[in-house]
């Protein structure tokens, strides 16, 4: 048996290689088609679209009814506290207030002082600065708080309306004459006893007591 001429052998050759070669290329073609395919195969759901819509975004520029929806007018709280202002003089009743009526020879008077607000809640201020007691008997004046007084203090506080309130330490009168040269002596002239009768009488923050207490020193 005579062996295949050359030629024979390099048609052969050519042969493989064009069937290898479509082997190839349908093998590539349906890789790719698996790749690229976006749906099931038998799948009747259509084809999802290739883009979807932009979401919308809300613009710096909102239509005049949505922003009167977003920011109503303020209304204000009309649970608020009222702002308390000063007190009137019309509506503090002042009273001046001693520890006994009648003080025996050597008993030193202790002098307060009593506010009532007949009016609505207000401020007031009844500090040591604010405050003077006054002595006198008949037409003369012979004491006054204030002309030796030392470190004048401010103390602001609020009146509840209808409340009555009482300063918590008194006021001692020695029971002399005072005067703003005499502070230091010690030998001041003394009030005379015996059943003499003085008044005390009482101004702070600006308001006045409107009668005057009756004291008798014996």
């Amino acid at each position: 048996m005579s062996r295949p001429s050359a030629a024979v052998y390099r048609r052969r050759r050519l042969l493989a290689v064009v069937v290898l070669l479509a082997v190839i290329a349908a093998i590539g073609t349906g890789v790719w088609l698996a790749i690229a395919q976006p749906w099931s195969s038998g799948s009747d759901a259509d084809p999802a679209p290739a883009s979807q819509p932009p979401t919308p975004v809300a613009s710096d520029s909102a239509t005049p009814e949505a922003s009167a929806s977003a920011s109503p007018e303020p209304t204000g709280d009309e649970t608020a506290t009222p702002e308390i202002v000063a007190c009137q003089a019309a509506d503090v009743r002042v009273v001046a207030v001693t520890d006994a009526d009648t003080y025996a020879a050597g008993e030193l008077p202790q002098l307060s002082i009593e506010l009532t607000n007949n009016g609505p809640d207000c401020t007031m201020n009844v500090g040591s600065s604010t405050q003077k007691f006054t002595v006198t008997s008949g037409s003369d004046e012979w004491w006054r708080s204030t002309d030796c007084q030392t470190e004048p203090s401010d103390t602001i506080v609020t009146l509840e309306a209808g409340k009555t309130v009482s300063s918590a330490t008194p006021v001692i009168w020695d029971r002399t004459r005072s005067s703003v040269d005499t502070c230091d002596e010690k030998n001041r002239p003394r009030a005379p006893g015996g059943g003499a009768s003085y008044h005390v009488a009482v101004e702070i923050g600006g308001f006045k007591s409107g009668t005057s207490k009756q004291i008798i020193l014996r």
